[in-house]
């Protein structure tokens, strides 16, 4: 199969070429601007469908930062929103055969009440502009599936974590702070953001391997959850991070690390996923490892 993924030399899109070319697919890269495709001009989006003519598209080219879509929503909703429409109108007028999996995010659903887990049947109540820009995104995915018959699936990832994540994000924050602190090149201090909420966390291996299955069954006009079902606080992966590295810190809250909301509880429900044969085979602890690992001895 020939495959378009967009975002490719981002965390998740080059575990997932990785994994796609595992598979035997033909894999075409989409990289960043500055790698001369940019999702938000039209003209270099059809280009590169135009170019990959693909039979399976990965959208995963984004605005994924949720602190900073606060402090520049426009932009967020230019690269998520915007982005994706122009992804959809290139595929439906040069590529209308293919599947498009729509990388969304759990963050669309907003809180979900502690204790319970978010279905695909759950309201969207977006607290972040990232979260609203990546909902607008499947709001226009699944009217282009109804109106043109395109192959749009909605994907819904929740929290994941693995080796190759970018530094803002929480768990690698976390790996390069303890590793700091063991190779005695910062105070046995570690800077933390909120650690009350609770978050729905799978290894990257493991997601990699649910988009690749619903790119090939998926239902074209349905929404998917990808996540473990269970959750974890910010605060007990931590704790878990310097078990594994075998370390004491003292913990200090950094108000420049806290968002405007939070989300306390976000953990959903794979059920759906799991129908489709797909069951995770890593642990949050492996990732954690990987991290670490990756951080530095």
């Amino acid at each position: 199969m020939r495959v378009l993924v967009t975002g490719a030399n981002g965390f998740v899109g080059r575990h997932l070429c990785a994994h796609l070319r595992q598979l035997g697919d033909s894999v075409f890269e989409a990289h960043g601007p500055d790698a001369s495709f940019d999702v938000t001009e039209a003209a270099s989006v059809r280009e590169t469908v135009e170019t990959a003519q693909p039979e399976a598209v990965v959208h995963l080219a984004g605005f994924s930062s949720v602190a900073k879509s606060h402090q520049d929503p426009a932009r967020a909703f230019a690269v998520n929103t915007l982005g994706a429409v122009h992804l959809l109108a290139a595929l439906r007028d040069g590529a209308p055969d293919a599947r498009v999996l729509l990388i969304g995010s759990a963050e669309m659903y907003g809180p979900v009440q502690p204790g319970s887990r978010a279905t695909e049947d759950f309201p969207l109540r977006p607290l972040s502009p990232y979260a609203s820009s990546k909902a607008a995104a499947e709001v226009a995915g699944l009217q282009f599936h109804r109106a043109t018959r395109l192959e749009v699936v909605a994907v819904r990832p929740f929290n994941h974590i693995g080796a190759g994540q970018a530094a803002h994000f929480v768990v690698p924050s976390f790996a390069r702070q303890i590793a700091a602190i063991r190779k005695g090149l910062a105070p046995p201090v570690l800077r933390t953001g909120n650690l009350t909420p609770v978050r729905d966390f799978s290894h990257v291996g493991d997601v990699v391997e649910a988009y690749a299955l619903l790119a090939r069954h998926g239902v074209p006009g349905e929404a998917y959850n990808v996540c473990s079902g269970d959750g974890i606080s910010i605060r007990d992966l931590l704790e878990e991070m310097l078990r594994l590295a075998e370390v004491e810190v003292r913990v200090d809250v950094d108000p420049k690390r806290l968002r405007p909301v939070e989300v306390p509880s976000l953990v959903g429900d794979p059920e759906k996923l799991r129908h489709l044969g797909w069951a995770p085979s890593r642990t949050v602890t492996d990732a954690l490892r990987e991290a670490l690992a990756e951080a530095g001895p």
